[in-house]
């Protein structure tokens, strides 16, 4: 190994001679290589920031979900006001159970008529099938 030194000192030496001047021409040219790194990190952080999966895109879509979903809730709440006013009725107010029992069960009182609309001519035929021939 020893009679090799010498022709890996050579080698290292021709080596440090060819990139000598290339380390030269970048000392000189640092400002400009520091410049378009510092712009080319400055370019991807703005698009990070703009199209990334926290970005300003998706901050947009997001906040417009959210908005959507506020509306919704107060509909959604106004909605559950109404019916708690509805249940509220009919546990106490004797007018709201007389209409929703005349509405829905088709009561009526002594000496009033009921009067129920025919089912639509084109309503499908009875599912057990005994109008056949």
């Amino acid at each position: 190994m020893a009679e090799r030194a010498p022709q890996a000192e050579a080698l290292a030496a021709s080596w440090v001679e060819v990139a000598r001047p290339l380390g030269a021409r970048l000392y000189a040219l640092r400002r400009r290589i520091a410049t378009i790194t510092v712009a080319l990190l400055a370019g991807l952080l703005f698009v990070h920031v703009l199209l990334g999966a926290n970005g300003m895109v998706v901050y947009k879509q997001k906040r417009a979900e959210f908005e959507s979903l506020q509306q919704r809730t107060v509909l959604e709440q106004k909605e559950n006001d109404l019916y708690r006013q509805q249940i509220q009725g009919l546990k106490t107010d004797e007018k709201a159970i007389e209409k929703e029992a005349r509405e829905q069960l088709h009561y009526a009182r002594p000496g009033e008529y009921v009067y129920v609309p025919p089912a639509p001519a084109n309503s499908a035929p009875p599912s057990n099938h005994s109008a056949r021939k």
